[in-house]
């Protein structure tokens, strides 16, 4: 009896955090670069009263032994790296990444890498991020640029009056052997890790690397319909292992007034 009610439990905790990760992909819909997480779960340690295949006193053999579950937990949040739509913007230093890949930007004294595409200029034409991360490698754009386009292969080109061009530079990517093990250090940045691998550099469009499309951003992989029937999904299983927990409760109950 009271193996069910920490059973349930049990289940009622992992379902709270896969709650807690759907809210957190609806929150994040519209979110530019922006990949959506799973939870997946694993079950718990089994007690074990009988063990199937060993032998009886009679010289027979059980069949089907006996163990029971201690409950469920949550082994990993794994992001999922598939592709979000594309929004035209028509805005020159707007990019997305259609394929594998990531951009590299300083933030503070680290490197960090990320989908979000939405670039624009500071004080001294370089190229950051909303939060004032420059692009890696660093990338200044002249201040008499009128035009700036950017090729699929990531060459950077700037024009001036008249068409004149005024400078150009190669804007690379980058790709990890495990894109799955970034750690997410928020503002739509992911840290390298051992479990990520190290990163590798590449010309966009090159050894398996995705091309860079000037004018759109990639918006977030979250499907809000998915997400609403996953957070279904979750609260009826929150819902059954609550019953579970309350029949256990209302057992131990009958139990404890069969002196009355």
């Amino acid at each position: 009896m009271i193996r069910g009610i920490w059973t349930a439990a049990s289940g009622m905790a992992a379902q709270q955090m896969g709650i807690d990760v759907v809210a957190n992909n609806l929150a994040n819909s519209n979110t530019n670069g922006f990949k959506k997480s799973r939870v997946n779960f694993q079950d718990m340690m089994y007690q074990t009263i009988m063990v199937g295949g060993a032998d009886t006193p009679s010289g027979g053999q059980i069949p089907v032994g006996i163990q029971v579950g201690m409950g469920v937990k949550p082994s990993a949040v794994q992001k999922v790296f598939t592709q979000g739509d594309y929004v035209e913007t028509g805005n020159n230093l707007d990019m997305s990444i259609e394929g594998k890949g990531f951009f590299k930007v300083l933030s503070g004294d680290e490197e960090l890498y990320t989908r979000a595409g939405n670039f624009s200029l500071d004080s001294e034409g370089y190229i950051t991020t909303p939060h004032g991360d420059r692009l890696q490698p660093e990338i200044t754009v002249p201040a008499e640029t009128v035009l700036i386009n950017i090729q699929s292969n990531g060459k950077l080109t700037a024009y001036g009056l008249g068409d004149k061009e005024l400078a150009t530079a190669q804007i690379n990517i980058y790709s990890f052997p495990n894109p799955g093990g970034l750690f997410a250090a928020g503002k739509n940045l992911m840290r390298q890790t051992e479990a990520s691998g190290e990163a590798v550099e590449g010309t966009p469009g090159s050894d398996g690397l995705g091309t860079i499309t000037n004018g759109f951003l990639e918006m977030s992989n979250v499907s809000v319909v998915d997400e609403m029937v996953s957070m279904i999904v979750v609260q009826r299983a929150y819902e059954a292992s609550s019953k579970a927990l309350q029949t256990a409760d209302s057992m131990l109950q009958m139990a404890n007034n069969l002196k009355r």
